[in-house]
């Protein structure tokens, strides 16, 4: 039996791209409820929907009686027959039930609730569909500009990206092409339940789609980058061990390869400089400091500071701590405008570095090692400090005192641990 309902709904599943399978099943439910309100919960009935043809077949059991007392659930034999003639009075005969007999509240009912279900289905095919793609890249046009952020259209699906998910400083115009990562997928229904919620933005209403949260500022979107712009990165040859960011001003990357042939600083780079220029460019011109990975942390350390360059690392490895002793005119490199150099190469790295100045370090050291036992002295062996005792040698001003030459005098100290004993007096 053709149904006005199901050509509407055929059509409209068209327009949303909704599937054959999926409108048959939203359409049952809804003629299933329809059965459920016109004959009652207990009654027994059968609805077959065939959206090829547009049509649909309801059926509801009765009971075949004499006389009808519940025209829901009983038929009356005189009715029954014009249906089988060969029914009989007790049995169970399925009425044909046109759904044009519903009455128009409960078609305008269908109608709503049919709206309501194909509205349902969209956030639900796109919130599956998104969430599945948390951490990818997409690229879509600026909708419109407010306050709490940009909503951006990609495919037309709006997403939103906050302000705290944007580079600062960058300014995006309406209908501006941007690049964003996918960092997050809310159901409307936890939209909903947060709007007590004051960290995300006011823009909550009943029926929304999914919140699909964007971001520029995120460091994925980072990684993301280079693996586009850098082949060895995407094929697993050159692996990002680490980054540090602070979006609009600096980021530190670690780098290392799993090919000794392959350099993994040069390859971020590129001929020229070419491949980290365009990720710089996408982030509005964010510093990048590209480093090689080390599982040294001195020198690991050293390299997470540049610009600057430590003349030394001192390394607690137990503590997770570290000294840098830097150049004096250079300690201002060091530690970054608002000290955002230092903070990124400690959270590059986990260590706590505390830089100090080379003329500081070497007054220190200076007025430490006048009294120091050669036991004292850092780095050196029982043996070594044995073979110093044998020598009449006790403090470390004396070690001091011998020079280079003086020490490999000593029988059993040759140049390396000559030089390793001046090195840890920082001679």
């Amino acid at each position: 039996m053709k149904s006005q309902i199901i050509i509407a709904a055929s059509e409209i599943a068209k327009e949303k791209r909704i599937s054959k399978e999926d409108l048959r099943d939203i359409l049952e439910d809804i003629f299933v409820t329809l059965m459920k309100r016109k004959y009652g919960e207990e009654a027994e009935f059968d609805v077959i929907v065939n959206i090829d043809r547009g049509d649909v077949e309801l059926y509801v059991e009765k009971e075949v009686v004499k006389e009808v007392t519940d025209p829901r659930r009983e038929i009356s034999l005189e009715e029954a027959k014009k249906i089988d003639p060969d029914v009989e009075e007790g049995e169970i005969l399925a009425e044909v039930v046109n759904p044009e007999d519903f009455g128009r509240r409960l078609i305008n009912i269908a109608k709503q609730t049919l709206l309501q279900r194909i509205r349902e289905y969209e956030k639900r095919k796109i919130y599956d569909e998104y969430s599945s793609r948390v951490g990818e890249i997409i690229i879509g046009d600026v909708h419109q500009e407010t306050r709490a952020g940009y909503f951006i259209n990609v495919d037309r699906t709006e997403m939103f990206m906050p302000r705290k998910e944007c580079i600062p400083g960058e300014k995006l115009r309406r209908g501006e092409s941007v690049r964003a990562l996918i960092k997050e997928v809310v159901k409307p229904e936890v939209l909903l339940e947060e709007e007590e919620d004051f960290d995300r933005p006011r823009r909550r209403r009943q029926g929304s789609r999914p919140e699909i949260i964007v971001s520029r500022a995120d460091k994925r979107f980072l990684i993301r980058l280079f693996e586009i712009e850098v082949p060895e990165i995407f094929d697993g040859i050159v692996e990002i061990k680490a980054v540090a960011r602070r979006p609009g001003e600096r980021t530190k990357i670690a780098v290392e390869s799993m090919d000794k042939r392959i350099d993994p600083v040069g390859a971020c780079v590129g001929m020229r400089g070419v491949r980290i220029q365009s990720v710089v460019r996408e982030l509005n011109g964010e510093k990048i400091d590209v480093i090689a990975y080390s599982s040294e942390p001195e020198v690991y350390i050293a390299r997470a500071l540049t610009p600057a360059k430590p003349l030394r690392v001192l390394v607690e490895k137990d503590q997770k701590m570290a000294v840098a002793i830097i150049p004096d005119k250079d300690m201002g490199i060091a530690m970054g405008r608002g000290e955002v150099n230092l903070e990124l190469a400690e959270e590059l790295t986990g260590y706590q570095i505390e830089l100090i100045k080379e003329s500081e370090y070497y007054e220190k050291t200076a007025e430490a090692d006048t009294d120091m036992a050669v036991e004292e002295i850092p780095g050196l062996s029982p043996k070594i400090v044995e073979k110093l005792k044998e020598a009449g040698i006790k403090t470390a001003e004396e070690v001091k005192g011998l020079g280079l030459q003086g020490l490999l005098e000593i029988p059993g100290i040759g140049q390396k641990t000559a030089q390793k004993i001046l090195q840890q007096l920082n001679i």
